[in-house]
């Protein structure tokens, strides 16, 4: 029974931490955290990123227990589970809240969004 409980724990944990790799779902997360946001407030927010991309991050974010979605009207509001986070939410409370970590996410958001660094080929060595 232990096992499977430890088991279970730890798939948890290993999705949780899966989905919380990505830096912009973490500012997502972030943007939803004090209030319900529609996905297009999101987008906004976010500036360099497409609309698709943050529907599919919301999705992720949504599958993982991380969000919780409501309709309001003709919109649909994405919030923070807190609770989802257990004792993950104080590290990101704290975390946000840095000034380092404000440029450590300005960093890696500019990496993904340039995409992967380009190959280096080796140069042929001249012979003498």
């Amino acid at each position: 029974m232990t096992a499977c409980y430890f088991s279970l724990f730890y798939t948890f944990v290993a999705d949780l931490l899966q989905t919380l790799n990505n830096p912009r779902r973490r500012e997502i997360l972030r943007l939803c955290w004090q209030e319900p946001l529609a996905a297009g407030a999101i987008h906004r927010a976010l500036g360099d990123v497409t609309f698709g991309a943050v529907s599919q991050h919301l999705r992720a974010l949504r599958d993982a227990g991380l969000v919780e979605v409501r309709a309001h009207g003709r919109e649909r509001r994405y919030r923070a589970r807190r609770t989802a986070l257990g004792p993950l939410r104080s590290w990101l409370e704290t975390s946000w809240d840095d000034a380092l970590y404000r440029l450590k996410l300005a960093a890696e958001l500019e990496a993904s969004r340039r995409g992967p660094s380009p190959r280096r080929t080796a140069r042929p060595r001249s012979r003498p």
